[in-house]
C-alpha cells in the first residue's frame, strides 16, 4: 500500500479516536436508567495496584493505532473502521439502557501518593464511574486482537489480557465487566467476517 495511504489511514484513525470518546462521554451524561453496581465480592479481593495505568492508558492506543502499518489495503482499513464504529453502537447501548457504575470509593482520592496515582487521577477527571459494563478497554482490546490476529499470531492475544488486568488493578472496572467486553469484542468481529 503506499505511504500516503498509510499517513491518510493514520490521520483519520486519531479523528476516529477522539470522535469516538465523544460519544463516550455524551453516555456518561445520557442515561436512561439510574446507574447500578455489579459488584462482587471477587472484586474485593483484587488489590489496587495504581501502576496499571500505565498499561491501562498507553499500552492501550499504540496497539489500536499499529492496526494502520499492517492492513494491506484501503478496502480492509473501512472495513476495519466500521468494525470498531459498530462496537462503539454496542456500547453506547449498553451504557445508555444499562448504565453500570464503579463504587464512589474506588475512585482515587484527594490524597494521591505518587506518579501513577496522580495520573490515574487525571484519567478519572474525564472518565465518570459509569460506562463500565461492559468494558469498553476489554472489547476494544479484544476487537484489536482478533484484527491482528493474522499478522502477529496467537501473542497478540496477550494485549486484551493486559488491558484486562490493568481495568481490574486500577479499580476501573468490576470483573464481570471483562469477559463481557471480550464477547462483545468476539461477537464484533464475527459481523466484520461476515460483511467484510
Amino acid at each position: 500500500m503506499p505511504l500516503t495511504d498509510r499517513i491518510v489511514q493514520l490521520i483519520i484513525s486519531v479523528f476516529l479516536i477522539v470522535g469516538i470518546y465523544q460519544f463516550y462521554f455524551w453516555c456518561q451524561r445520557n442515561h436512561v436508567t439510574a446507574p447500578r453496581e455489579l459488584r462482587l465480592a471477587l472484586d474485593d479481593r483484587i488489590p489496587y495496584r495504581p501502576r496499571w495505568v500505565w498499561i491501562y492508558s498507553f499500552l492501550y492506543y499504540p496497539v489500536i493505532v499499529y492496526i494502520n502499518l499492517v492492513l494491506t489495503s484501503p478496502r480492509q482499513f473501512l472495513y476495519v473502521a466500521i468494525s470498531f464504529m459498530l462496537l462503539l453502537g454496542f456500547q453506547m447501548a449498553f451504557f445508555t439502557f444499562f448504565p453500570v457504575a464503579t463504587p464512589a470509593e474506588w475512585r482515587v482520592g484527594p490524597a494521591r501518593r505518587g506518579r501513577s496515582e496522580r495520573f490515574l487521577a487525571f484519567v478519572q477527571k474525564s472518565d465518570a464511574r459509569s460506562n463500565s459494563f461492559p468494558s469498553m478497554h476489554t472489547s476494544v482490546a479484544t476487537l484489536t486482537a482478533l484484527h491482528l490476529l493474522p499478522f502477529v499470531g496467537p501473542w497478540v492475544f496477550a494485549f486484551p489480557v493486559l488491558i484486562a488486568l490493568s481495568c481490574l488493578f486500577t479499580k476501573q472496572h468490576y470483573v464481570v465487566d471483562l469477559p463481557a467486553g471480550a464477547l462483545l469484542g468476539w461477537f464484533t468481529f464475527g459481523l466484520f467476517k461476515m460483511i467484510y
